[in-house]
Formats: C-alpha cells, structure tokens, sequence
C-alpha cells in the first residue's frame, strides 16, 4: 500500500538515522528532506530566520511530496521537524486530504539527550547552514521536547533516546503493516455494507413492454 512516513520530532532526535535506518530496509523508496525547499527558496528570496514560516515553502512542501510519492516511490520517508502545531495540521493534513496515507512518526527524547547530541554533531566546513542549524536547535530544545504532548491521536510515538535506530525501524514498519491491515479490513466492511445497501434482484423474468394485447 502507498504511503508517506513522516519523521517528527526536534532537532538531535534521530530522525535522519531513522530515514536511513529504514532506506536501508526499503531501497526502492525515496527519502524527501523538505530542508531542501527551504534552501532552494532562498536561492531566490533573502534568507529571513526559519523558512517554515514562508507560506510557498509549506506549499511546495505538499506538492513535492504528492509528486514524488505519485510518480517515483509507493514509499515515501519524510524526515523533517513540524513542531509548530499549525504547520503540522497544514503539511500533513494536505497530504491527507490528497488521498495520501500518511503514518505520522514522532522521536520523543529528553530535553538534556537533545543538547548532547547537539553538542556532539559535527559540522562541515564551509556549511554555515550546518552551524546555523546546531545554534537554531539549542534555542528551541525545551520546546521540541514539550511538543511531544501535543501530537494528535494516531501518532506512533517512540522513545529515541531508549530504542536503537535498528529497534526505531521495526516499530514504524510494525506499524505501516497494521495501517494496511486496518485499511484493507475498513475496505472490506465497506464492500460488505454496499452489498447489504444494494436491493435483491428477483429471479422472477421482468414483464414485457409494452404489454402484448390478447389476440382475437
């Protein structure tokens, strides 16, 4: 079955490892990193803080998905932070509303284990994105673990800081595979529900017409 696994969570939960960790187990799906709108956009505009605020980068961000998942891949991994409540509902309702299944993922991690592996990344040179990014997390830990608490029904919630990503990649295929089984099983009560709907054909000839009148 098609769908679109969005990786959530903040910066230093692991949801790159995740993505990797899971194109390693599914080589024919494409892994979407929706930074790469953002750092095309500002190719284009003049760089202004986080580009999630940009309303054309939520929107492409949308389109692209569709795109690729419609056109190259029955699976597609989707590493990205939506921490803002109002982005989330956008992106991910989007897809949604397309006809995309989408299984939300969300890395929950303590706030001290996201500093330390921020502290930890390295940088490469010459990438000030890199550095900017590193800096753009420290600021916002405390908030991306509070996140965690907000995330709708229906979000597979995991511990990265106590799961390895080996141990990650089997929770979120366990629960891609109950979604099908859910969906197929919703499929069929419906087939079955349109069935009963549907009134019994009588086996009895229908009546000619227009009706022959007896003969002299």
């Amino acid at each position: 079955m098609p769908v679109i696994i969005w990786i959530n969570g903040g910066f230093g939960a692991g949801k790159t490892t995740l993505a990797q960790e899971l194109h390693r187990r599914l080589p024919d799906a494409v892994v979407y990193d929706p930074e790469d709108v953002g750092l095309m956009l500002w190719k284009w505009i003049r760089p202004d803080g986080d580009f999630q605020h940009l309303p054309s980068w939520r929107e492409l961000v949308v389109t692209t998905a569709l795109s690729l998942r419609r056109h190259h891949a029955e699976t597609l991994i989707v590493p990205m932070s939506l921490i803002r409540d109002a982005y989330r509902v956008e992106i991910l309702g989007g897809l949604a509303d397309a006809g995309e299944e989408v299984l939300h993922v969300f890395l929950e991690a303590e706030a001290d284990v996201l500093r330390e592996r921020l502290n930890a990344r390295v940088t490469r040179p010459g990438r000030k994105w890199d550095q900017a990014v590193r800096e753009f997390g420290m600021t916002g830990v405390d908030e991306m673990a509070a996140a965690a608490a907000r995330q709708p029904a229906g979000t597979l919630m995991l511990r990265s800081d106590r799961l390895t990503p080996a141990e990650l990649a089997d929770e979120v295929l366990a629960g891609a595979e109950l979604r099908q089984v859910h969906e197929d099983g919703k499929r069929e009560r419906q087939a079955r529900s349109l069935e009963r709907a549907q009134p019994a054909r009588s086996s009895a000839p229908s009546p000619s017409w227009p009706p022959t009148s007896p003969r002299p």
